[in-house]
């Protein structure tokens, strides 16, 4: 997968955006933004299209700007010399993928069917739109086309909003979703960008589910850290269970044998995606302590620990 698609996979939502006048370009970027998510599809429904791509990647080059329902091979050039990074289409249109590819511009034309997968492996992709999402029949029918064809990824757009956006995400075959429910064109029209950024936030947090999974006290020794467990037990009926390195009372609370990373102790907070999380925490200016990294069998990260305390903890991220 080339290095803009992880780059989308490692967002997760992808804003689908109309714009019907360019000067809404650069607060809507600003509000996409500050919400947590740098990234837009800005279709080419209307005029302001190609003006309003240029006007986001100039004046936030740090935003992951991309051009979509792209018809033309002409809308490809124009969307790419804005500033687009990424093309996406509504259908497979084997000439305008095949343009793309030649090109080297990443691009997700629609899927529906497996004939339109096996045009898009003829194609040499890697990664597709399924749209629209919900009406040709959501994450059961990705699911359905995904078991014959175990290369091939997802970027489903279409019927998806915050209540069903996790379900789409938890399948590994997809990428990131696509969505307007937090862009939607009434609350462009009216200026509401603050409105905007709000829904944008609740939509990364939404999908991120940040929990407070448990709570590390540490002790000096285990006999400690047992009486310590056994002590929550007798007070609150947290069934005490011992580990390799720590006693846990309940899922809550960890008392380690010895004295462990944090000054008080350590806090830790599960996500949904992880990855995902990192990604998110490190774009606001947060640092991760990837020698505490922890993973799977199959390689896929775990456990992380951030730079530094919070009030005396270190606290460390779990996948949930």
């Amino acid at each position: 997968m080339n290095e803009v698609l992880e780059k989308i996979q490692k967002i997760g939502i992808v804003p689908v955006v109309v714009l019907n006048d360019a000067k809404d370009a650069a607060p809507l970027a600003k509000a996409l933004c500050d919400g947590g998510l740098p990234c837009a599809e800005v279709t080419f429904r209307t005029d302001a299209a190609e003006e309003s791509i240029r006007i986001m990647a100039e004046q936030f080059p740090n935003m992951l700007v991309g051009a979509g329902t792209v018809l033309t091979t002409d809308q490809v050039d124009r969307a790419v010399a804005a500033g687009a990074k990424f093309i996406v289409s509504p259908g497979l249109n084997p000439k305008i993928v095949r343009y793309c590819v030649e090109k080297n511009i990443p691009i997700t034309p629609g899927t529906t069917n497996p004939s339109d997968i096996e045009q898009a492996i003829e194609c040499g992709l890697e990664v597709v739109k399924f749209f629209p999402a919900e009406p040709a029949g959501g994450i059961n029918m990705i699911k359905a086309m995904a078991a014959p064809y175990t290369n091939m990824k997802f970027m489903p757009t279409g019927g998806i909003n915050a209540s069903n956006l996790k379900s789409y995400l938890d399948f590994p075959k997809i990428i990131a979703c696509g969505g307007s429910w937090m862009v939607k064109g009434d609350l462009v029209a009216a200026g509401k960008f603050d409105e905007i950024e709000k829904l944008t936030r609740e939509a990364v947090q939404s999908m991120l589910g940040f929990e407070l999974a448990h709570v590390g006290i540490n002790a000096n020794s285990d006999d400690e850290a047992g009486n310590t467990a056994s002590a929550f037990e007798k007070m609150f009926g947290f069934t005490s269970k011992e580990g390799n390195s720590s006693y846990f009372a309940g899922t809550g609370v960890e008392v380690m044998k010895t004295p462990y990373k944090g000054t008080n102790g350590h806090i830790a907070v599960s996500t949904n995606y992880i990855d995902r999380a990192v990604s998110y925490l490190e774009m606001l200016g947060y640092e991760f302590d990837m020698s505490t990294a922890k993973y799977d069998a199959k390689n896929n990260l775990k456990a992380v620990y951030f730079t530094g305390e919070v009030g005396g903890f270190a606290v460390h991220l779990v996948q949930k």
